[in-house]
């Protein structure tokens, strides 16, 4: 039981560090595409129910970052959407 417990806080711990390796190529600016399918297996991982409790929180914690990507690029396409959209005097030309 104590031996099963070191493996799983080892095996936690080089999770974590897979799942911190992500985040910081998602800084490098992941396309939205990817962070979406990325994001949809996770989801698929964390419902399985197979998971130990410490990869599920590192796969959570994983899943929330790739929510926040996805959230600003859909906000970010909307408002270019909505500089490209007539207003009453025409089409705008703002800068993005």
């Amino acid at each position: 039981s104590v031996h099963l417990r070191f493996q799983l806080c080892d095996f936690s711990r080089l999770y974590k560090g897979d799942v911190k390796e992500k985040s910081s190529k998602m800084k490098k600016e992941q396309s939205f595409e990817a962070a979406l399918k990325e994001l949809e297996e996770t989801v698929q991982r964390l419902e399985s129910g197979q998971l130990a409790l410490d990869e599920a929180v590192a796969l959570f914690e994983r899943g929330q970052e790739l929510v926040q990507l996805c959230a600003g690029k859909l906000e970010r396409a909307e408002l270019q959407v909505n500089q490209l959209l007539p207003d009453a005097d025409g089409y705008r030309e703002e800068s993005w």
